[in-house]
């Protein structure tokens, strides 16, 4: 079967941008995508992350689809014990009636953020041991068949949202296997258990009414451009940025200087903050192509999910376009 390419839009606000430009800028994303030959789009729900506008992941994958036509859209993911499995039924059945066969729910356990905000949220620090039981019973109002009596998801979409495991660790690699899903791996922040949870998935794995085989999506990072140097500018940038982030919350506030952050990334704490994006593609159109087959083959990736950086609207779509005309083409 050929390589699927996919991407993770974390629908960044950049630095001196509203959120109202993020979302734009999603949506050209999205259209690049389409337009290249991707398989899907999805966006992930953080929340009181000043940079991330994805929090109402429901919402923007609605706007996505309406500025798109045939790619798919969905969730990478849906924080589920961050809400009851029947609000998101009927938030995904109401995607999936409006944009009929392009809508897919990728299931996350985490918070997606801090412990003061899941507070904010209302949710009990013990909700996601009922994770299992949740995604089972979201799957049962997806499907028309609740598990809780007297209780139906309204609307229920006429064809099936597909369900994912998203995860980055040997949990969600052993439940979905169990529950016969697709796995989706993390490895574009949290690379460490990739293989070994790989291994165990497709060691486990029972089919399903969905799912007949096992299929694995990784995470990687891609900075492409047409010339090496400019790809490794974008990517020097955008992780300066990123590893900037990360410390001035602890700060004050303070404004690092680029050879700060650059000393700190060589530091002992930089250093796990850098082994964060250990999986990134960066280069040519034909660089990055080598490194994507590579990655693939050495995980038993059926899918690669794409996370493009740059952090200028303009060049992230243009590494879309030039990593699809490498390797999508090629598949």
């Amino acid at each position: 079967m050929p390589l699927a390419l996919s991407i993770l839009d974390l629908a960044p606000i950049a630095p001196g941008q509203t959120a109202r430009d993020s979302f734009a800028a999603s949506v050209a994303l999205a259209q690049a995508a389409e337009r290249s030959g991707y398989r899907r789009v999805w966006y992930a729900e953080h929340h009181n992350m000043a940079t991330i506008a994805s929090s109402a992941t429901s919402v923007l994958i609605g706007h996505i689809a309406e500025h798109t036509e045939t790619i798919r859209l969905g969730s990478g993911g849906v924080m589920l014990p961050n809400h009851s499995p029947l609000v998101i039924a009927e938030q995904f059945g109401t995607l999936e009636s409006l944009f009929p066969g392009r809508i897919d729910l990728g299931l996350g356990r985490a918070p997606g953020t801090d412990q003061n905000t899941m507070l904010a949220m209302r949710r009990d620090h013990l909700s996601a041991d009922s994770f299992p039981q949740d995604v089972l019973e979201l799957q049962g109002y997806l499907r028309g068949r609740s598990r809780v009596s007297g209780v139906q998801a309204v609307p229920h979409a006429e064809s099936e949202v597909p369900l994912y495991i998203l995860g980055s660790s040997l949990f969600g690699a052993q439940l979905s296997a169990q529950l016969g899903l697709p796995y989706g791996f993390a490895s574009h922040f949290a690379p460490d258990a990739l293989h070994q949870a790989v291994a165990v998935y497709r060691e486990n794995f029972q089919p399903s009414d969905q799912l007949a085989e096992p299929y694995v999506i990784a995470g990687v990072n891609v900075f492409a451009a047409e010339d090496h140097d400019e790809a490794v500018r974008q990517q020097t940038i955008s992780y300066r940025h990123r590893t900037r982030s990360f410390v001035t919350r602890g700060s004050g506030g303070r404004n690092f200087t680029d050879a700060e952050i650059d000393a700190f990334l060589d530091s002992p704490n930089g250093r796990h903050l850098a082994n964060m994006t250990k999986y990134t593609a960066t280069g040519t159109p034909e660089e990055v192509r080598a490194y994507l087959d590579e990655f693939a083959a050495s995980c038993q990736a059926d899918e690669l999910i794409t996370a493009h950086h740059a952090q200028g609207i303009d060049d992230r779509i243009r590494s879309v376009e030039l990593t699809a005309k490498a390797t999508v083409s090629q598949n």
